[in-house]
């Protein structure tokens, strides 16, 4: 048996799952409950936030994130990727900064928009 807290919506559900018994889980408050149980036990995902430098802006980091989750045991290789860009001012928000990040099909996007310093 795990215990997990459900991060699907801030109801915070307290999960317990049985492994040995095909992932039944116990706790939920809705279905999604159950797939996020079987999904983190499984296949566990997330969402990558991170800052990329960037030369001639206003600000020296731009905001990036994942466009969808990528495997959680590809996050520090993913990390040691993104430490080594440097993009060229100006920045537009949704902008793709690394394609295809480490073959997931997962693209890496600027989050705002990033004038050039005058």
């Amino acid at each position: 048996m795990k215990e997990l807290t459900c991060i699907v919506c801030p109801r915070g559900c307290r999960l317990v799952v049985d492994e040995e018994n095909d992932y039944a889980t116990a706790g939920n408050a809705c279905p999604r409950g159950a797939e996020y149980a079987h999904a983190e036990l499984t296949a566990p995902t997330r969402v990558l936030t991170s800052t990329v430098a960037v030369t001639g802006g206003i600000h020296p980091r731009c905001p990036v994130k994942t466009a969808a989750a990528i495997p959680k045991g590809l996050l520090p290789a993913a990390m040691r990727r993104i430490r080594a860009v440097c993009l060229a001012a100006p920045v537009q928000e949704g902008q793709v900064v690394i394609p295809d990040l480490l073959g997931t099909g997962v693209d890496l996007v600027a989050c705002r928009d990033l004038p050039r310093a005058d």
